[in-house]
């Protein structure tokens, strides 16, 4: 038994080295490359087979010079107004989330996240879209690496490119080809915070036809768009 016990512990312990090598060499290596596919990306997949419809992943990575700044000042507005600030999270955000969840499952109702676009990023390159406190422990552990591997650039970039923005629809590129007809260089203010108003959950929502909620959203957005116009300096 005492034999059986150690030979667990020593795989236990060379798994768990493992882990952490091949988390901080991948997290190194998409510092430089495009991320080719995420998990996320695999499961809509095995959701639409599912469905009995044609797995799509439609994609089109760009570098941050080729997409436009609107769009960039549309997802801080929008998601993480103190991107450029913080070191991967957000305490204010996530304490007042923490109260409104509170209330929330008092009534029954869905309770919302106080993520920072590292957070998004992390999950959306790393992991899978399921609530547990262990996933939350590995959103805090990756988050926390690419803070230390990537510039705010960098994280910016990756999270305009795998981003879901709709059913099969990957990042900036292909919203702007889908939901406007243009790239994602010539987004326009407007257009940038449709894209943005949908981010929580764009199967839901279209950017293509918004709903009135969405427009309502839109118009916040770009008011606040308009107060850190200037300030966002990436």
């Amino acid at each position: 038994m005492k034999k059986i016990v150690s030979i667990f512990f020593k795989w236990l312990k060379r798994i768990i080295i493992a882990f952490f090598i091949l988390s901080i060499l991948s997290t190194i290596l998409f510092r430089f490359i495009p991320v080719p596919i995420t998990p996320l990306m695999l499961i809509r997949c095995v959701e639409q087979i599912a469905d009995g419809k044609m797995p799509k992943i439609d994609k089109d990575w760009k570098p941050i010079d080729k997409i436009s700044s609107n769009m960039v000042l549309a997802v801080i507005a929008s998601e993480d107004q103190k991107f450029e600030e913080h070191f991967g999270f957000d305490i204010d955000a996530i304490e007042k989330a923490m109260k409104q969840n509170a209330k929330l499952q008092k009534r029954g109702k869905p309770i919302k996240g106080g993520s920072t676009i590292s957070q998004q990023c992390a999950k959306n390159v790393f992991l899978f879209p399921q609530r547990s406190w262990i996933r939350k422990g590995f959103e805090v552990y990756f988050t926390f690496l690419i803070e230390v591997f990537w510039s705010k650039e960098r994280i910016m970039e990756v999270y305009l490119n795998v981003i879901e923005t709709g059913d099969g629809i990957y990042g900036a590129q292909a919203a702007a080809r889908n939901f406007f007809n243009k790239d994602a260089i010539k987004l326009t203010p407007s257009e940038a915070a449709t894209i943005a108003a949908v981010l929580p959950n764009p199967r839901r929502w279209s950017a293509k036809n918004p709903s009135t909620y969405i427009l309502k959203r839109k118009r916040w957005i770009m008011r606040q768009m308009s107060h850190l116009n200037g300030s966002v300096d990436l």
